[in-house]
């Protein structure tokens, strides 16, 4: 009987100790699993940081194509908005270009009309200003159209510039005269010498310097010699400005108009109260 117990005794003891060694087992594998817990933590988070790395090299390698694309349609879309500007901002100055030239065009307008509103005239003389809307400029006339509307103009009225002597009116139709400029073939114009009032025709030979006829051989003509209108036969009042003495030759004193005629934009037609042409055999016998 003593052996028996005995031997249970053992196998108690042994029991007690496999529990406390599997006690020391499971705090040693705890301690373990806490050791390589941390461990791995590490690891893993070294893995998570070169991963991120990675990945972020290779979402900029991904994203530098969008970017580089983005760069470029925007700087195409501002070269396309750029020229889009130009291309307005050239048609606005083509425009104020335009309005600069109606301007200077309504300037130069508004100045002709002004000079010929202050040009002198006799007292009680009705006058009109016109505008020129054609020329006839040839070897067999030199001639202008102006329009008048429904103003009262007759044949035989005189034209004036802010310069002087044009012409007269030889037509009037449909609202518009006809004008023989003082170049003109036909034009015979009274005039004389300013400074020594000697007394002449002025002959229109259709090129833009009409000769002085009819002058007393003993006649002292200089060149610059200011010419004015004589007033012989009433058509053209005495002292209107016609020109000055261009050249003197032994058969031949050419005259240069005051007024501009291939020029002539604005034209002030007078009316002095005598119609028709004038009369050279009259002026012809008067001297």
């Amino acid at each position: 009987m003593k052996r028996r117990r005995s031997l249970f005794l053992d196998f108690d003891r042994l029991k007690l100790l496999a529990k406390k060694f599997a006690l020391v087992i499971l705090f040693l594998i705890a301690l373990l699993l806490m050791l390589l817990n941390k461990n791995q933590k590490n690891v893993i988070d070294n893995i998570t940081t070169s991963g991120t790395g990675v990945v972020a090299s290779v979402v900029d390698v991904l994203v530098f194509p969008a970017k580089v694309f983005s760069v470029v349609y925007d700087f195409i879309y501002e070269i396309g908005t750029v020229r889009k500007r130009n291309i307005k901002l050239e048609q606005e100055n083509n425009e104020l270009k335009l309005l600069r030239d109606k301007y200077e065009a309504l300037e130069i307008e508004n100045k002709l009309l002004t000079e010929l509103l202050n040009f002198a005239t006799l007292p009680n003389v009705n006058y009109i200003s016109a505008k020129v809307v054609a020329e006839e400029s040839d070897a067999f006339a030199q001639a202008m159209v102006a329009y008048v509307g429904k103003a009262d103009v007759k044949k035989g009225d005189v034209v004036l510039s802010d310069k002087g002597v044009v012409g007269r009116v030889d037509t009037v139709k449909s609202s518009y005269a006809k004008i023989i400029t003082l170049a003109d073939i036909n034009s015979k114009i009274p005039v004389m010498i300013e400074k020594n009032r000697i007394r002449g025709i002025l002959s229109g030979n259709n090129t833009p310097f009409p000769e002085l006829t009819f002058i007393p051989l003993d006649a002292k003509i200089n060149v610059g010699d200011k010419i004015v209108t004589s007033g012989v036969s009433g058509v053209f009042p005495a002292g209107l400005p016609v020109g000055q003495v261009l050249s003197v030759a032994k058969n031949e004193i050419k005259v240069k108009p005051f007024a501009l005629l291939e020029k002539l934009e604005y034209i002030k037609i007078v009316k002095y109260g005598i119609d028709g042409l004038i009369n050279i055999d009259e002026e012809v016998s008067d001297e």
